[in-house]
């Protein structure tokens, strides 16, 4: 169904038009690319690391010789991309989707430094229309991505339809702190600290800004699996991790 103007929807604490989204966050992925790698320690305390060895520890790519080829949707720095190729065996295959030209130009440049290129392909593209065939991938993985997209049922659904049947789904998102007292303390640094931080090492306060505020308005664990189950995804289930600071969604297609 076509975006009508009047249709809106969330970025960060604001409404805006549906159709105004994808631009919006566009703009701000273009602001800090090269310095987003950098932007998730900081945003982190360098924790995002573990998170994300943890994601390829659950999607456990085969160490032999099966063929195995993940789809990593908003991954254009390859950071998601890189450790799977490294994990699994000589038949490993990683498509790089990202709706953004300069993530995925960082992404082939890492890449190519760590002899990795020939495993990975980048593809722009975006999360709502996939630009590949039905049951072609044996995994879909997003990480810290899912919030971004304007019609997030919209991208499970395709997310759903590339997998083949067995396929595994795993999505790695921010979610909500569930430790009393850590919650008015993430609170706090979050919308204090992070803007703070990102203007000094950017120069762009707003663009960190919107990245806290978009976490708070993500939907909370049970609904985005109610969201992931209509989607067509069976063995939904999620996984808090550092007191729910994040979560590790996880789902099968049937």
């Amino acid at each position: 169904m076509t975006a009508t103007t009047d249709q809106q929807t969330d970025f960060g604490f604001r409404q805006v038009p549906l159709v105004d989204k994808q631009t919006l966050v566009d703009d701000v992925f273009h602001k800090v690319a090269r310095r987003y790698d950098l932007m998730n320690d900081l945003m982190s305390g360098g924790l995002h690391r573990a998170w994300k060895d943890h994601l390829v520890t659950a999607l456990n790519p085969p160490r032999g010789e099966r063929s195995f080829h993940l789809l990593d949707v908003a991954g254009g720095t390859g950071d998601i991309a890189m450790r799977v190729m490294e994990a699994g065996g000589p038949n490993t295959q990683v498509t790089v989707l990202d709706i953004n030209a300069d993530m995925l130009a960082v992404g082939r440049d890492r890449a190519a430094q760590r002899g990795l290129a020939s495993g990975i392909e980048f593809t722009e593209g975006n999360a709502e229309a996939l630009p590949f065939a039905d049951r072609t991938f044996d995994a879909y993985t997003i990480a810290f991505g899912i919030r971004n997209v304007p019609r997030i049922d919209a991208a499970l659904r395709e997310a759903c339809r590339v997998l083949r049947p067995g396929g595994h789904f795993l999505c790695l998102e921010f979610s909500s702190v569930d430790v009393p007292f850590l919650d008015r303390l993430y609170e706090l640094y979050s919308f204090n600290a992070i803007p703070a931080i990102g203007q000094a090492v950017a120069g762009d306060a707003e663009a960190y800004r919107y990245l806290v505020e978009s976490i708070q308005m993500f939907p909370k664990p049970e609904r985005f699996s109610a969201m992931i189950r209509a989607a067509g995804f069976s063995r939904v289930s999620h996984t808090p991790m550092s007191g729910g600071i994040v979560a590790l969604h996880s789902a099968w297609r049937c």
